[in-house]
């Protein structure tokens, strides 16, 4: 299935490599690679020339913190998204970067006024539109205690409302998703490490409940990578759960609201488990799922009314220890490319050998001030198929994937129509787009 674009790297040094995530650094509508690192400076790579260049500011590089994850979400509604930078605890608390209107990044949680929000150190974490107003708010894990949840209150001071939004009990989880599982509203799924999973339905005022009790609290351990995707076509989302050393699980979503696991014994197999990837990556029309793994061979799987492994080829990496992954077109040529990261080894970019002649259409759905609409719902009806998507705020494992939906559409030349939901329940379709072209989408007025 994939090559590998190793010419792609300006420079690709060893390091311990994290999270992966996706996101516009430089504020000139492109989205650049980023990937969180350990032991040296966290990379920001813009696509130019054919080739992937640093350009991360100093901030963002922090080459002196050992930082797990970058989560990117416009905070204040101003139409650019902030950098949150969850660092180990050895060196130092977590981040929250801003750029300013002169370019330059600073550290919004040294401001005086934000001394009770400093300090942290963050397990994992997701953002999310909790009221669909296009002001994202940051939820983060702890290993010890409850989730906090921060974001601008009504005097646009940043505070912390995690306990009165319905986040009380610790919950161990780096593998988190943020997606409308229940409706336009964006809920929030933990794959806990120790204890049980947490699914906080969104109740459409803002706040949560739990009800991962409806075949989703798996009472266990070692939970890890999380993806949504559909898995049987049936136009609405089901989750992967996949485990450092116990099997993978495919829950479907069933007509009554609970959750059932359909993994046959291939896919459910267990595995060391680092993160997870679904997207069409040949644009075929259907979804493959790409597992990382640490220490032994990666996985890939094309999910539809069957369950196939595929071969990975090069992207099967059988030396490799893998930490991360995510999924963009970089080069803009409608084909995805696959990024992994690791621990010891440069991070890799794999691309499909089988998407030549295959049509797709991306759509960039975008919030009302301008910024990404992470928690908005995309379908495209092509071939008497309704194919969905979400634009991801959080998942595979301290992942962020980019913020468009992909549709690989095969050889189907007309798509009849595409529509986008965002988390508020404002809707907007799209009557006969043209394929193989990039949609950005405002959010509807009046």
């Amino acid at each position: 299935m994939f090559r590998a674009q190793t010419s792609w790297f300006a420079q690709n040094p060893l390091g311990k490599h994290g999270s992966v995530a996706i996101a516009d650094v430089d504020g000139d509508g492109q989205f650049e690679l980023l990937i969180a690192r350990a032991d040296g400076p966290n990379r920001a790579l813009k696509f130019a020339g054919g080739q992937l260049r640093d350009l991360a500011p100093p901030l963002v590089a922090d080459p002196d913190r050992s930082t797990l994850a970058i989560i990117a979400a416009d905070i204040d509604g101003d139409g650019n998204e902030e950098l949150y930078l969850l660092n180990s605890p050895e060196s130092g608390p977590d981040r929250l970067l801003k750029r300013g209107l002169d370019g330059q990044w600073f550290d919004l949680l040294e401001r005086p006024e934000y001394r009770a929000l400093q300090g942290w150190n963050s397990h994992g974490g997701a953002a999310i539109d909790r009221r669909g107003v296009g002001r994202y708010g940051l939820f983060l894990t702890h290993r010890e205690d409850a989730p906090r949840f921060l974001e601008q209150g009504p005097d646009r001071v940043l505070v912390e409302i995690a306990r009165s939004l319905g986040f009380d009990r610790p919950i161990p989880a780096a593998g988190i998703l943020a997606a409308p599982l229940h409706g336009s509203s964006t809920d929030l799924i933990c794959s806990a490490e120790r204890g049980a999973n947490a699914l906080y339905r969104n109740r459409g005022d803002g706040g949560f409940e739990d009800v991962a009790n409806r075949g989703l609290e798996e009472d266990g351990d070692s939970g890890r990578g999380i993806a949504v995707f559909d898995a049987d076509g049936d136009g609405r989302f089901d989750l992967f759960l996949g485990h450092a050393d116990g099997p993978h699980r495919l829950m479907i979503r069933q007509t009554d609201g609970t959750w059932r696991d359909r993994a046959t014994p291939s896919l459910a197999f267990p595995s060391a488990l680092t993160a997870v990837v679904a997207a069409d990556f040949d644009n075929d029309g259907v979804e493959e799922l790409f597992l990382a793994n640490g220490g032994e061979r990666n996985r890939l799987f094309r999910i539809s009314n069957t369950v196939e492994m595929l071969d990975a080829q090069e992207a099967a990496e059988p030396d490799s220890h893998a930490t991360g992954a995510a999924v963009a077109d970089l080069d803009g040529d409608g084909v995805l490319e696959l990024i992994v990261s690791h621990d010891g080894q440069p991070p890799a970019i794999y691309k499909s050998r089988a998407s030549a002649g295959n049509g797709w259409l991306r759509v960039r759905p975008l919030t009302r001030f301008g910024a990404p609409a992470r928690g908005a719902t995309v379908k495209a009806f092509a071939h008497g198929r309704t194919l969905v998507r979400t634009i991801d705020g959080g998942s595979g494992y301290r992942c962020q994937m980019e913020p468009v939906a992909h549709f690989g559409l095969g050889r189907t030349l007309q798509v009849e129509w595409v529509s986008v939901t965002w988390p508020d329940g404002a809707a907007l379709t799209l009557p006969n787009p043209d394929v193989n072209c990039t949609y950005s989408v405002p959010f509807p007025r009046g």
